[in-house]
């Protein structure tokens, strides 16, 4: 009786040592957490004053502002099947998990057996200089860059696969626009030729009509290889092997929406890369309190029952009395970390500008290019028309008729080109405005916090 009544005596003793040590020695280390400041332009040089359209917000589906239904249907299953996707989730529920592990570093560790014994052991690290606490926090805040880092990706690969599909119909339109010019070319030979055969036009318009055939048949070719190989890259993007994938050949009906621009100071609240991006700031921030405290005295406590011993109590101190300078260079390299951070968040803010300030600069200038030429086509197929109308009457110059004929062609496959580009730039500013996503800093539930 006389033993258990020291040994709770002395357990009573180590609680109330520790009481007093957590109210009057406890002390979170290191710098608390401010974000850096970023200079943000109060407007982007080159947007234009904004419709009606063009002010409402970027909804969470963005690609729905193109009004294709087939596009829809392929952006949905990126999510739901796409691998590296997929591999990078795990990934976030990893750093979830290491989270979910730092913080059960706060709460005492119980066991029970061991060496014979069937007691009960409860161990506990009194936290005496916030080393936990800014532990959590910095895994917490890596918790939510990779979970921003999840965004980014599968906004990237949403983004990747609607260039692909303009592409891809761009594509169709340039074949067909092909194999329609490669029958005019074919007809105007074999005029060109019967008028040879009657000694009415010499063998050099023959060539020159020969040659321009050519070039159209292959250049048809080279377009249905392009073709193939967007269709695979969307294949693999929505984790289909190409054997197992095909979309059909149709017409592109898809015009260039409006895209809702937001305020520069938005941009680093709707870019999921840039939000990462500052997560690692305050990761960073919190390693440099982690550093500083293992430069002081740790503090464990240990109490439980053992049948063959009884109760148990005691406490472990360990205090670093010579460390050659390590403990001092583990918190410059963690403030050298923190500034590594800093340096990359407003690059990565820079970058953000850029990426916009970029697509409205060449969305403006395609768009001007686009009425030029569309000026141009309707020209060409004028010219085309006056050359047919006298071919009917018997009148031709063989030159000419090709090269009206080449003009159109060429004319047509420039405005494709340019609706091509207008579309992977209008894409390009959706990705670069952050799409619909919009930063999850207030909703932080899923991620585990230091227990105050």
């Amino acid at each position: 009786m006389m033993t258990l009544l020291i040994k709770n005596q002395t357990l009573r003793a180590l609680v109330l040592l520790s009481i007093t040590m957590l109210s009057t020695a406890c002390k979170v280390m290191g710098p608390d957490y401010v974000r850096p400041e970023i200079k943000t332009p109060v407007a982007y040089k080159e947007a234009v004053a904004p419709t009606e359209q063009a002010t409402k917000r970027i909804e969470d589906h963005w690609w729905m502002l193109y009004g294709n239904e087939e596009l829809d249907q392929l952006i949905a299953q990126v999510e739901l099947q796409n691998y590296s996707l997929q591999a990078l989730e795990a990934r976030t529920r990893q750093a979830r998990a290491l989270a979910e592990i730092a913080k059960a570093a706060q709460s005492p560790t119980v066991v029970a057996g061991g060496q014979n014994d069937l007691g009960i052991l409860a161990s506990w690290e009194v936290d005496l200089w916030g080393r936990v606490k800014r532990n959590i926090e910095a895994s917490g805040a890596t918790a939510q860059a990779s979970k921003d880092d999840l965004a980014a990706m599968k906004l990237s690969l949403q983004a990747q696969l609607a260039q692909n599909y303009f592409n891809l119909r761009v594509q169709d339109a340039e074949i067909l626009l092909l194999q329609d010019s490669t029958l005019a070319y074919e007809r105007l030979l074999k005029v060109t030729q019967n008028q040879y055969a009657v000694g009415v036009t010499d063998r050099s318009n023959v060539l020159q009509v020969q040659t321009q055939l050519n070039i159209a048949q292959s250049q048809i070719q080279e377009a249905r290889a392009n073709r193939a190989q967007l269709e695979h890259a969307i294949a693999v993007l929505i984790g289909k092997a190409p054997a197992d994938f095909s979309i059909a050949v149709a017409a592109i009906t898809t015009s260039v929406p409006e895209v809702p621009a937001t305020l520069p100071a938005d941009l680093l609240l709707r870019r999921p890369d840039i939000a990462a991006a500052e997560r690692r700031v305050a990761s960073a921030n919190a390693k440099i309190g982690e550093a500083e405290a293992a430069g002081y005295p740790s503090l464990d406590l240990f109490a439980g029952v053992s049948i063959r011993k009884g109760l148990l109590g005691g406490a472990k101190v360990l205090a670093p009395l010579y460390s050659n300078g390590a403990i001092h260079a583990n918190r410059s390299q963690a403030s050298a970390v923190y500034d590594e951070a800093v340096a990359n968040y407003q690059q990565a803010a820079l970058n953000g500008f850029r990426e916009v300030e970029d697509n409205l600069a060449t969305l403006q200038s395609l768009s001007i290019a686009a009425d030029h030429k569309a000026e141009g086509i309707k020209t060409a197929h004028q010219s085309l028309t006056i050359m047919h109308n006298q071919q009917q009457v018997g009148i031709i110059n063989h030159h000419a008729m090709m090269m009206a004929q080449t003009a159109a062609l060429d004319g047509e496959k420039a405005g494709l080109d340019i609706l091509a580009k207008r579309l992977i730039a209008s894409v390009n500013l959706i990705k670069a405005l952050g799409g619909g996503w919009q930063s999850a800093a207030q909703d932080t539930a899923d991620i585990p916090a230091a227990t105050k």
